[in-house]
């Protein structure tokens, strides 16, 4: 079973930075995405940011240039290192595995972990 175990969230103040990280474990599928999602207050969940192990790395529009995604293969960790953060940010972050980068095909999520961005 796959264990997806986030942490790093927390409150800062507009154009502040945050990284999230998440320990994966079990992996399921020896080629599989792993990315980041989120859900506001009222909101759907919405895509944040994707890791393919055998594809490109895609991100939302409205995090390309402030938002990135890695991974430490060593430490099974997926990270999220997040600048210039805006209050629109503020919402529950979510790690996400899944054999296909696409919404329907992820199939396991983490706990999710708050990020709150003030003015």
């Amino acid at each position: 079973q796959v264990q997806l175990v986030e942490s790093g969230g927390g409150s800062v103040q507009a154009g502040g930075s945050l990284r999230l990280s998440c320990v994966v474990s079990g992996y399921r599928y020896k080629s599989h995405c792993l990315g980041w999602f989120r859900q506001a207050l009222e909101k759907e969940r919405e895509e944040v940011a994707l890791l393919d192990t055998s594809g490109p790395t895609t991100y939302a529009d409205s995090v390309k240039g402030r938002f990135t995604i890695s991974k430490d293969n060593a430490k099974n960790t997926l990270y999220l290192q997040m600048d210039s953060l805006k209050i629109d940010d503020t919402a529950m972050y979510y790690c996400a595995y899944g054999r296909w980068c696409s919404r329907d095909d992820i199939t396991d999520w983490g706990q999710g972990t708050q990020v709150t961005v003030s003015s």
